[in-house]
């Protein structure tokens, strides 16, 4: 699908994609679970327990038992921002390909910005210590007050932010819950990869194109 004559800013998710972020994930919520002498996880484990937020994460990694317990889940969620504090930038960097993808779109003059299911502290100091060569115009994480991802409200204040109309706005994402907040505001739904979910997930989900590698959204402007 070519959304050429349509596009005119792109919204990104963060994580899974323009930041591998798995593994500085994986080793804080592990280092917390250790903590508490609760079972670990693979890596590759945590693909599926990201995408909603930080909470949900704690949530999905905690074992049954505790997870049904609300204080439970808030003593490990509050230990696991402090350890990711620590640890977010150990191993976390840009795709390969997207440092260029960024440059082109910049050369194009197609304003950008970030969305995320992430804390706002995270997601803002991430875009500006990893990727602060770029112009994001709104950087927004997960903020009191505002629901998460799927639901469109965030992305929608953006496009008017962007003073665009949502059915011209990309939106760009790795998961489900990308696409589906693509389809709920109105906008273009891009599906990724290179993060941490399938092809068939995200058109399952919504996405009306997958691409495979960053350059590849250079030809969807």
């Amino acid at each position: 699908m070519q959304y050429a004559e349509k596009c005119a800013a792109v919204i990104f998710d963060l994580d899974g994609t323009l930041l591998d972020t798995l593994e500085d994930l994986a080793d804080s919520m592990n280092a917390v679970l250790a903590n508490s002498r609760f079972p670990q996880h693979p890596v590759d484990a945590y693909r599926y327990f990201v995408g909603e937020g930080m909470a949900m994460l704690v949530r999905r990694a905690l074992p049954g038992e505790a997870a049904a317990s609300e204080v439970v889940e808030a003593e490990h969620l509050a230990a696991m921002k402090e350890e990711y504090t620590r640890r977010w930038a150990d191993k976390t960097r840009p795709y390969a390909g997207v440092p260029e993808m960024l440059d082109g779109l910049v050369s194009r003059n197609i304003p950008l910005a970030v969305l995320s299911n992430k804390p706002e502290e995270f997601t803002a100091t991430m875009v500006k210590q990893l990727l602060g060569r770029w112009s994001f115009r709104e950087v927004c994480g997960m903020r009191p007050g505002v629901p998460a991802k799927p639901d469109p409200t965030a992305a929608l204040a953006i496009a008017t932010c962007l003073k665009v109309e949502p059915a011209v706005c990309l939106y760009v994402g790795d998961t489900a819950t990308d696409m589906k907040t693509a389809v709920a505001a109105g906008m273009l739904a891009v599906g990724v990869t290179w993060g941490f979910r399938e092809r068939d997930e995200l058109l399952a989900s919504g996405a009306g194109t997958v691409v495979d590698e960053p350059s590849e959204l250079l030809d969807l402007v």
